[in-house]
């Protein structure tokens, strides 16, 4: 009986740039910058974490890997034996060398891919195989080590990545689901831009206890929840349009991503992705809506999380006059999936102050709850 052939690649340099504020790790001088000011390699000490979960089944898997700190060393100093497909070819690798790694990956016919990095690494790991026409001919799990985790191809945490591999060498079955390949152009990022596209998929399992961010049944957490919805919107700004941001947190989410400060309790106007008024008032809104009168307007609210309130509890400046310029077409409503199967079948509620207004707003609305992703529920007057 063969053993489980397990693929290992770590991007020893993913994750450099965060906690030195660069917000990513892409391109040679940012590495070098990023390491001039202190910043420590951690995907290898991550990747060692997760492999810490299979050491008691090293009888039960042969590990393919690259040399050096591209997997070598974590398996090394994890205790596990390694068969060696390439050699990188300087000692700061780069993207190159993590696309050339995939294809050895690829012709040494493992049956998983573990691998450790970024939304960058994750784009790698696609571009390759989708180079060869063999996006589907490789299932794939991340150890998430970057600064950017947008990508739904990564565990939880490391020991969760490791865990899935375990069941899934011991024989657990894995159902199979592509999973979106994500990620943001840093150097937009760092001036306050968010360029956020999907490049692809890749084939992960679909593991309700240890997969992030999955289509279905994933855990859901809020940060990443709140950052893949205000990702959403931004990406879907358009030129001229003016954006109200509304209070609450999960539109704050939005000013955080643009880089903008943001009115948590109050209003703030978005236009060109550059914040051109805050903690507006009701006259104020009104007065900016008739000298943009030839622009459109969007508004971005929240759901009131336990009340299920999106109108009339801590946005009274969106009175009925003001909603009635902006357009019940044009309200986007955003909130977490957690929040809205807390409200247990629960309608929305409006609170307008005007009963015509509310009677309009009420019926089915979609409601964004993540990256591109949404939910039909109820709003009742």
């Amino acid at each position: 009986m063969s053993l489980f052939k397990l693929g290992l690649i770590v991007n020893p340099v993913a994750g450099v740039g965060g906690r030195v504020g660069l917000k990513g790790s892409d391109g040679k001088a940012i590495r070098e910058k990023a390491f001039e000011l202190g910043a420590s390699a951690l995907a290898g000490a991550r990747t060692e974490q997760a492999l810490a979960c299979l050491l008691a089944l090293k009888q039960s898997f042969e590990l393919y890997t690259v040399a050096g700190a591209m997997g070598e060393e974590a398996a090394i100093n994890t205790g596990l034996e390694c068969q060696l497909l390439m050699q990188p070819d300087e000692l700061q690798t780069e993207a190159s060398d993590t696309r050339q790694a995939v294809e050895k990956m690829l012709a040494a016919k493992v049956d998983l891919l573990l691998f450790a990095g970024g939304d960058g690494t994750a784009r790698d790991v696609y571009q390759a195989l989708s180079d060869l026409n063999a996006v589907e001919r490789l299932s794939v799990v991340g150890i998430p080590s970057g600064c950017k985790i947008h990508s739904a191809v990564y565990a939880v945490s490391p020991q969760h990545a490791g865990q899935l591999v375990a069941d899934i060498i011991q024989g657990k079955a894995a159902r199979l689901a592509e999973s979106d390949v994500m990620d943001i152009d840093e150097q937009a990022f760092r001036q306050g831009i968010v360029k956020a596209r999907r490049y692809g998929g890749l084939w992960v399992p679909q593991d309700n206890e240890h997969m992030q961010g999955l289509k279905e049944g994933g855990i859901e957490h809020e940060s990443l929840q709140l950052h893949d919805m205000a990702t959403s919107v931004i990406e879907q700004m358009q030129d001229d349009v003016l954006y109200f941001i509304g209070s609450g947190t999960t539109p704050a989410a939005i000013m955080e991503e643009l880089g903008l400060e943001n009115t948590l309790l109050g209003v703030d106007l978005v236009i060109n992705q550059q914040l051109v008024a805050s903690d507006l008032t009701e006259q104020q809104i009104l007065h900016l809506l008739d000298q943009h009168s030839e622009q459109k307007a969007r508004l971005v609210i929240t759901v009131i999380g336990g009340q299920g309130i999106v109108l009339g509890r801590g946005n009274q400046q969106l009175s009925p006059d003001v909603i009635r310029r902006i357009g019940i077409e044009n309200i986007l409503y955003l909130a977490t999936a957690d929040k809205i199967r807390r409200l247990n079948g629960q309608p929305l509620r409006v609170d307008s102050g005007d009963e015509t207004l509310n009677s309009a707003l009420a019926g089915m609305v979609r409601i964004m709850t993540g990256y591109d992703e949404y939910m039909l529920y109820k709003i009742s007057a």
